[in-house]
Protein backbone atom coordinates (compact mmCIF):
# COMPACT_ATOMS: atom_id res chain seq x y z
CA UNK A 1 0.00 0.00 0.00
CA UNK A 2 2.95 2.30 0.34
CA UNK A 3 4.00 2.49 -3.09
CA UNK A 4 1.99 3.52 -6.35
CA UNK A 5 0.64 0.61 -7.60
CA UNK A 6 -0.87 0.33 -11.63
CA UNK A 7 -3.45 -2.32 -11.12
CA UNK A 8 -5.09 0.03 -8.27
CA UNK A 9 -5.27 2.89 -10.37
CA UNK A 10 -6.53 0.74 -13.02
CA UNK A 11 -9.56 -0.07 -11.53
CA UNK A 12 -10.18 3.30 -10.31
CA UNK A 13 -9.69 4.59 -13.74
CA UNK A 14 -12.17 1.79 -14.69
CA UNK A 15 -15.02 2.76 -12.75
CA UNK A 16 -14.49 6.55 -13.37
CA UNK A 17 -14.73 5.61 -17.25
CA UNK A 18 -17.74 3.92 -16.48
CA UNK A 19 -19.45 6.42 -13.89
CA UNK A 20 -19.00 9.18 -16.91
CA UNK A 21 -20.40 6.92 -19.41
CA UNK A 22 -23.43 6.32 -17.34
CA UNK A 23 -23.99 10.12 -17.57
CA UNK A 24 -25.40 10.84 -20.72
CA UNK A 25 -26.09 14.17 -20.10
CA UNK A 26 -23.03 15.35 -18.91
CA UNK A 27 -21.35 13.50 -21.89
CA UNK A 28 -24.10 15.61 -24.33
CA UNK A 29 -23.37 19.16 -22.96
CA UNK A 30 -19.35 18.02 -23.44
CA UNK A 31 -19.99 18.06 -26.61
CA UNK A 32 -22.66 20.33 -27.07
CA UNK A 33 -21.28 23.08 -25.58
CA UNK A 34 -17.71 23.78 -27.93
CA UNK A 35 -20.18 23.02 -31.25
CA UNK A 36 -22.40 26.48 -29.92
CA UNK A 37 -19.50 28.06 -29.42
CA UNK A 38 -17.74 27.48 -32.50
CA UNK A 39 -21.09 28.35 -34.77
CA UNK A 40 -22.31 31.63 -32.15
CA UNK A 41 -18.27 32.56 -32.54
CA UNK A 42 -18.03 31.48 -36.02
CA UNK A 43 -21.28 32.94 -38.30
CA UNK A 44 -23.31 34.91 -35.83
CA UNK A 45 -20.65 37.75 -34.49
CA UNK A 46 -20.24 40.02 -37.03
CA UNK A 47 -18.66 43.56 -35.60
CA UNK A 48 -19.09 45.40 -39.39
CA UNK A 49 -22.87 45.32 -39.75
CA UNK A 50 -24.54 46.57 -43.27
CA UNK A 51 -27.55 46.80 -44.74
CA UNK A 52 -28.32 48.97 -41.94
CA UNK A 53 -32.25 50.65 -42.36
CA UNK A 54 -32.22 54.11 -43.47
CA UNK A 55 -34.91 56.55 -43.92
CA UNK A 56 -34.50 58.49 -46.93
CA UNK A 57 -36.51 62.23 -46.65
CA UNK A 58 -35.66 63.86 -49.86
CA UNK A 59 -38.21 66.84 -51.84
CA UNK A 60 -37.25 66.62 -55.53
CA UNK A 61 -35.77 63.44 -56.52
CA UNK A 62 -33.37 64.98 -59.08
CA UNK A 63 -30.54 63.57 -60.79
CA UNK A 64 -27.64 64.40 -58.02
CA UNK A 65 -30.26 62.99 -55.41
CA UNK A 66 -30.44 59.58 -57.64
CA UNK A 67 -26.75 59.60 -57.53
CA UNK A 68 -26.34 60.38 -53.56
CA UNK A 69 -28.30 57.07 -52.72
CA UNK A 70 -27.16 55.07 -55.48
CA UNK A 71 -23.66 56.03 -53.29
CA UNK A 72 -25.05 55.37 -50.64
CA UNK A 73 -26.06 51.82 -51.41
CA UNK A 74 -23.43 51.17 -53.07
CA UNK A 75 -21.26 51.52 -49.71
CA UNK A 76 -22.81 48.30 -48.42
CA UNK A 77 -23.90 49.99 -44.60
CA UNK A 78 -27.53 51.73 -45.85
CA UNK A 79 -30.85 49.93 -46.53
CA UNK A 80 -32.46 52.63 -48.22
CA UNK A 81 -36.48 53.58 -46.92
CA UNK A 82 -38.40 56.36 -48.33
CA UNK A 83 -40.04 58.41 -45.94
CA UNK A 84 -43.27 61.07 -45.95
CA UNK A 85 -42.37 63.78 -43.09
CA UNK A 86 -39.08 64.24 -40.53
CA UNK A 87 -41.59 62.90 -37.80
CA UNK A 88 -41.54 59.77 -39.65
CA UNK A 89 -37.83 59.17 -39.33
CA UNK A 90 -38.20 60.79 -35.74
CA UNK A 91 -40.42 57.97 -34.77
CA UNK A 92 -38.32 55.62 -36.50
CA UNK A 93 -35.26 56.62 -34.58
CA UNK A 94 -37.34 56.43 -31.21
CA UNK A 95 -38.66 52.88 -31.94
CA UNK A 96 -35.24 51.35 -33.35
CA UNK A 97 -36.75 50.25 -36.50
CA UNK A 98 -34.00 52.95 -38.32
CA UNK A 99 -30.43 53.66 -37.54
CA UNK A 100 -30.03 56.73 -39.60
CA UNK A 101 -32.73 59.12 -41.44
CA UNK A 102 -30.78 60.86 -44.46
CA UNK A 103 -32.49 64.33 -44.90
CA UNK A 104 -31.17 66.15 -48.73
CA UNK A 105 -32.59 69.97 -48.36
CA UNK A 106 -35.03 71.17 -50.97
CA UNK A 107 -33.21 72.65 -54.42
CA UNK A 108 -30.11 70.61 -53.65
CA UNK A 109 -28.92 70.87 -57.70
CA UNK A 110 -29.28 74.14 -58.11
CA UNK A 111 -27.41 75.07 -54.63
CA UNK A 112 -24.89 72.79 -55.91
CA UNK A 113 -24.67 74.27 -59.50
CA UNK A 114 -24.71 77.74 -57.30
CA UNK A 115 -21.33 76.29 -55.52
CA UNK A 116 -23.08 77.14 -51.75
CA UNK A 117 -22.84 73.88 -50.64
CA UNK A 118 -25.53 72.54 -49.45
CA UNK A 119 -25.31 70.45 -46.16
CA UNK A 120 -26.99 66.99 -46.12
CA UNK A 121 -28.34 65.93 -42.51
CA UNK A 122 -27.83 62.51 -41.48
CA UNK A 123 -29.38 61.93 -38.00
CA UNK A 124 -27.98 57.99 -36.56
CA UNK A 125 -29.12 56.71 -33.76
CA UNK A 126 -26.16 56.30 -31.43
CA UNK A 127 -27.22 54.51 -28.84
CA UNK A 128 -24.95 51.71 -29.81
CA UNK A 129 -21.98 53.56 -31.18
CA UNK A 130 -20.42 50.20 -32.33
CA UNK A 131 -23.39 49.26 -35.06
CA UNK A 132 -23.17 52.75 -36.37
CA UNK A 133 -19.26 53.54 -36.49
CA UNK A 134 -17.94 52.33 -39.94
CA UNK A 135 -21.42 53.40 -41.63
CA UNK A 136 -20.26 56.51 -40.25
CA UNK A 137 -17.16 56.73 -41.85
CA UNK A 138 -18.30 55.50 -45.13
CA UNK A 139 -20.20 58.70 -45.31
CA UNK A 140 -16.91 60.57 -46.10
CA UNK A 141 -16.44 58.99 -49.31
CA UNK A 142 -19.92 60.58 -50.58
CA UNK A 143 -18.15 64.17 -51.16
CA UNK A 144 -16.98 63.25 -54.34
CA UNK A 145 -19.67 61.16 -55.97
CA UNK A 146 -20.99 64.71 -57.86
CA UNK A 147 -17.36 65.88 -58.99
CA UNK A 148 -17.94 65.97 -63.23
CA UNK A 149 -21.26 67.97 -61.92
CA UNK A 150 -18.90 70.71 -60.14
CA UNK A 151 -19.85 74.17 -61.26
CA UNK A 152 -16.78 75.99 -63.65
CA UNK A 153 -15.62 78.18 -60.45
CA UNK A 154 -15.27 75.32 -58.35
CA UNK A 155 -13.27 72.54 -60.75
CA UNK A 156 -10.09 74.15 -60.35
CA UNK A 157 -10.19 73.67 -56.56
CA UNK A 158 -9.75 69.46 -55.69
CA UNK A 159 -10.01 70.39 -52.01
CA UNK A 160 -13.59 71.86 -52.47
CA UNK A 161 -16.59 69.91 -52.05
CA UNK A 162 -20.31 70.12 -53.48
CA UNK A 163 -21.91 69.34 -50.74
CA UNK A 164 -21.65 68.66 -46.92
CA UNK A 165 -22.63 65.65 -44.86
CA UNK A 166 -23.48 66.86 -41.27
CA UNK A 167 -23.46 63.53 -38.99
CA UNK A 168 -25.89 64.12 -35.87
CA UNK A 169 -25.46 61.63 -32.86
CA UNK A 170 -28.59 61.12 -31.51
CA UNK A 171 -29.15 59.96 -27.80
CA UNK A 172 -25.50 59.79 -27.17
CA UNK A 173 -23.63 63.21 -29.13
CA UNK A 174 -19.88 62.47 -27.99
CA UNK A 175 -20.71 58.48 -28.67
CA UNK A 176 -19.74 57.04 -25.44
CA UNK A 177 -19.30 53.48 -24.91
CA UNK A 178 -20.22 53.69 -21.34
CA UNK A 179 -23.64 54.81 -22.27
CA UNK A 180 -24.27 51.82 -24.41
CA UNK A 181 -22.71 49.29 -22.19
CA UNK A 182 -23.92 50.50 -18.32
CA UNK A 183 -27.95 49.90 -19.55
CA UNK A 184 -26.98 46.27 -20.96
CA UNK A 185 -24.71 45.39 -18.17
CA UNK A 186 -27.73 45.90 -15.54
CA UNK A 187 -29.77 43.26 -18.11
CA UNK A 188 -26.53 40.73 -17.92
CA UNK A 189 -26.00 40.61 -14.30
CA UNK A 190 -29.14 40.01 -13.32
CA UNK A 191 -29.62 37.51 -15.69
CA UNK A 192 -26.64 36.11 -13.98
CA UNK A 193 -27.66 36.10 -10.69
CA UNK A 194 -31.28 35.25 -11.13
CA UNK A 195 -30.99 32.09 -13.25
CA UNK A 196 -28.13 30.17 -12.00
CA UNK A 197 -29.34 31.31 -8.06
CA UNK A 198 -32.77 29.58 -9.03
CA UNK A 199 -31.36 27.03 -11.58
CA UNK A 200 -29.91 25.63 -8.35
CA UNK A 201 -33.20 26.12 -6.11
CA UNK A 202 -35.01 22.68 -6.64
CA UNK A 203 -31.85 20.40 -7.19
CA UNK A 204 -29.95 21.60 -4.18
CA UNK A 205 -33.21 20.72 -2.41
CA UNK A 206 -33.57 17.10 -4.01
CA UNK A 207 -29.78 16.51 -3.08
CA UNK A 208 -30.50 17.58 0.13
CA UNK A 209 -33.30 15.44 0.66
CA UNK A 210 -36.02 18.36 1.66
CA UNK A 211 -37.60 17.57 -1.56
CA UNK A 212 -39.78 15.05 -0.14
CA UNK A 213 -40.86 17.33 3.07
CA UNK A 214 -42.21 19.81 -0.12
CA UNK A 215 -43.46 16.71 -2.21
CA UNK A 216 -45.65 15.80 1.33
CA UNK A 217 -47.00 19.32 1.51
CA UNK A 218 -50.62 19.84 0.13
CA UNK A 219 -49.22 22.37 -1.87
CA UNK A 220 -50.09 23.26 -5.47
CA UNK A 221 -46.95 23.71 -8.02
CA UNK A 222 -47.56 27.09 -8.76
CA UNK A 223 -47.49 27.87 -5.09
CA UNK A 224 -44.32 26.56 -4.69
CA UNK A 225 -42.80 28.47 -8.08
CA UNK A 226 -44.16 31.31 -6.65
CA UNK A 227 -42.84 30.83 -3.15
CA UNK A 228 -39.39 30.61 -4.92
CA UNK A 229 -39.54 33.45 -7.20
CA UNK A 230 -40.47 36.10 -5.25
CA UNK A 231 -38.13 36.59 -2.79
CA UNK A 232 -35.42 37.06 -5.57
CA UNK A 233 -37.42 39.49 -7.51
CA UNK A 234 -37.03 41.85 -4.67
CA UNK A 235 -33.57 40.54 -4.52
CA UNK A 236 -33.05 41.61 -8.10
CA UNK A 237 -34.92 45.17 -7.43
CA UNK A 238 -32.17 45.56 -4.83
CA UNK A 239 -29.20 44.87 -7.34
CA UNK A 240 -31.04 47.18 -9.65
CA UNK A 241 -31.14 49.84 -7.39
CA UNK A 242 -27.64 49.86 -6.47
CA UNK A 243 -26.06 49.55 -10.34
CA UNK A 244 -28.58 52.22 -11.15
CA UNK A 245 -27.21 54.68 -8.50
CA UNK A 246 -23.37 54.01 -9.25
CA UNK A 247 -23.91 54.48 -13.01
CA UNK A 248 -25.82 57.86 -12.84
CA UNK A 249 -23.76 59.38 -10.00
CA UNK A 250 -20.53 57.75 -11.34
CA UNK A 251 -20.63 57.49 -15.15
CA UNK A 252 -23.63 60.32 -16.24
CA UNK A 253 -25.96 57.80 -16.98
CA UNK A 254 -28.91 59.69 -18.16
CA UNK A 255 -32.47 58.54 -17.31
CA UNK A 256 -34.25 60.57 -19.68
CA UNK A 257 -37.48 58.37 -19.34
CA UNK A 258 -39.97 57.14 -16.50
CA UNK A 259 -38.33 55.11 -13.78
CA UNK A 260 -41.23 53.15 -13.13
CA UNK A 261 -41.24 52.41 -16.92
CA UNK A 262 -37.80 50.71 -16.24
CA UNK A 263 -38.81 48.65 -13.09
CA UNK A 264 -41.99 47.41 -14.77
CA UNK A 265 -39.87 46.34 -17.75
CA UNK A 266 -36.87 44.92 -15.59
CA UNK A 267 -39.61 43.07 -12.93
CA UNK A 268 -40.54 40.85 -16.06
CA UNK A 269 -37.40 40.40 -16.95
CA UNK A 270 -36.61 39.13 -13.88
CA UNK A 271 -39.66 36.87 -13.54
CA UNK A 272 -38.71 35.02 -16.85
CA UNK A 273 -35.15 34.33 -16.08
CA UNK A 274 -36.52 32.69 -12.41
CA UNK A 275 -39.15 30.88 -13.95
CA UNK A 276 -36.47 29.69 -16.51
CA UNK A 277 -34.03 28.87 -13.79
CA UNK A 278 -36.30 26.64 -11.85
CA UNK A 279 -38.15 25.45 -15.06
CA UNK A 280 -34.26 23.94 -15.57
CA UNK A 281 -34.18 22.83 -11.86
CA UNK A 282 -36.94 21.05 -12.16
CA UNK A 283 -35.28 18.88 -15.30
CA UNK A 284 -32.27 18.25 -13.95
CA UNK A 285 -31.26 15.45 -11.68
CA UNK A 286 -28.23 17.32 -9.63
CA UNK A 287 -26.61 20.72 -9.28
CA UNK A 288 -24.16 20.31 -12.18
CA UNK A 289 -26.61 18.89 -15.04
CA UNK A 290 -28.45 22.35 -13.59
CA UNK A 291 -25.38 24.55 -14.26
CA UNK A 292 -24.54 22.87 -17.67
CA UNK A 293 -28.10 23.45 -18.92
CA UNK A 294 -28.25 27.36 -17.67
CA UNK A 295 -24.38 28.17 -19.27
CA UNK A 296 -26.38 26.50 -22.51
CA UNK A 297 -28.99 28.55 -22.23
CA UNK A 298 -26.74 31.59 -20.90
CA UNK A 299 -24.20 31.91 -23.69
CA UNK A 300 -26.51 32.30 -26.71
CA UNK A 301 -28.72 34.38 -24.87
CA UNK A 302 -25.58 36.56 -23.75
CA UNK A 303 -24.55 36.67 -27.54
CA UNK A 304 -27.37 37.18 -29.55
CA UNK A 305 -28.77 39.81 -27.35
CA UNK A 306 -26.51 43.07 -28.79
CA UNK A 307 -25.03 43.56 -25.63
CA UNK A 308 -21.14 42.96 -26.99
CA UNK A 309 -21.52 42.89 -30.69
CA UNK A 310 -24.08 44.74 -32.82
CA UNK A 311 -27.63 42.86 -33.19
CA UNK A 312 -27.80 44.05 -37.15
CA UNK A 313 -24.74 42.76 -37.95
CA UNK A 314 -25.86 39.13 -37.20
CA UNK A 315 -27.33 36.72 -39.85
CA UNK A 316 -31.00 36.51 -40.04
CA UNK A 317 -31.23 32.97 -38.76
CA UNK A 318 -29.13 34.47 -35.07
CA UNK A 319 -31.76 37.35 -34.81
CA UNK A 320 -34.50 35.17 -34.93
CA UNK A 321 -32.90 33.04 -32.10
CA UNK A 322 -32.25 36.08 -30.04
CA UNK A 323 -35.17 37.58 -30.16
CA UNK A 324 -36.76 34.40 -28.60
CA UNK A 325 -34.63 35.18 -25.41
CA UNK A 326 -36.03 38.02 -22.76
CA UNK A 327 -32.18 40.05 -22.51
CA UNK A 328 -32.55 41.22 -25.88
CA UNK A 329 -35.49 43.00 -25.54
CA UNK A 330 -34.82 44.14 -22.48
CA UNK A 331 -31.72 45.95 -23.53
CA UNK A 332 -33.37 47.62 -26.37
CA UNK A 333 -35.96 48.68 -23.19
CA UNK A 334 -33.32 50.15 -21.39
CA UNK A 335 -31.54 51.57 -24.00
CA UNK A 336 -34.50 53.17 -25.01
CA UNK A 337 -35.94 54.63 -21.54
CA UNK A 338 -32.76 55.95 -20.44
CA UNK A 339 -31.57 57.24 -23.44
CA UNK A 340 -34.44 57.90 -25.51
CA UNK A 341 -36.86 58.89 -22.87
CA UNK A 342 -39.06 56.47 -24.45
CA UNK A 343 -42.51 55.83 -23.12
CA UNK A 344 -45.16 52.32 -22.63
CA UNK A 345 -46.39 52.26 -26.31
CA UNK A 346 -42.40 52.48 -27.51
CA UNK A 347 -41.49 50.14 -25.56
CA UNK A 348 -44.52 47.94 -26.06
CA UNK A 349 -43.22 45.59 -28.94
CA UNK A 350 -40.31 44.76 -26.67
CA UNK A 351 -42.63 44.21 -23.55
CA UNK A 352 -45.16 41.76 -24.95
CA UNK A 353 -42.54 39.24 -26.13
CA UNK A 354 -41.41 38.80 -22.46
CA UNK A 355 -44.66 38.40 -21.03
CA UNK A 356 -45.40 35.77 -23.64
CA UNK A 357 -42.27 33.99 -22.85
CA UNK A 358 -43.16 34.27 -18.99
CA UNK A 359 -46.46 32.58 -19.69
CA UNK A 360 -45.08 29.99 -21.96
CA UNK A 361 -41.79 28.91 -19.52
CA UNK A 362 -44.04 29.44 -16.66
CA UNK A 363 -46.72 26.60 -17.68
CA UNK A 364 -43.45 24.32 -18.67
CA UNK A 365 -42.25 24.61 -15.15
CA UNK A 366 -45.49 24.15 -13.37
CA UNK A 367 -45.71 20.71 -15.66
CA UNK A 368 -42.27 20.08 -15.25
CA UNK A 369 -42.82 20.12 -11.64
CA UNK A 370 -46.32 18.68 -11.60
CA UNK A 371 -44.11 15.54 -13.15
CA UNK A 372 -41.60 15.37 -10.28
CA UNK A 373 -44.57 14.64 -7.71
CA UNK A 374 -45.24 11.78 -9.63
Amino acid sequence: MNGFSFRRFRAVLHKEWLQIRRDYFTLRMIILLPVLQLFLFGYAINTNPKHLPTGLITADHSQDERTLVAALQNTGYYNIIPLNSEAQGEQGLADGSLLFVVNIPPDFDRLVDRGDKPAILVDADATDPSAIGNATAALAGLSRVLDRDLPPNLRSQPAVTPFQVVVHARYNPEALTVLNVVPGLICIVLIFSTLFVTTLAITRETERGTMENLLAMPLRPAEVMLAKVVPYIVIGYVQVAIIMTIAVAVFGLPVRGSVLLVALALGLFITSNLLLGVTISTIARNQMQAIQMAMFVLMPSFILSGFLFPFKGMPVWAQWIGQVFPVTHALRVMRSVLLKGDGFMAIWPQLWPIILFIVVIGVVAVRSYRETLD
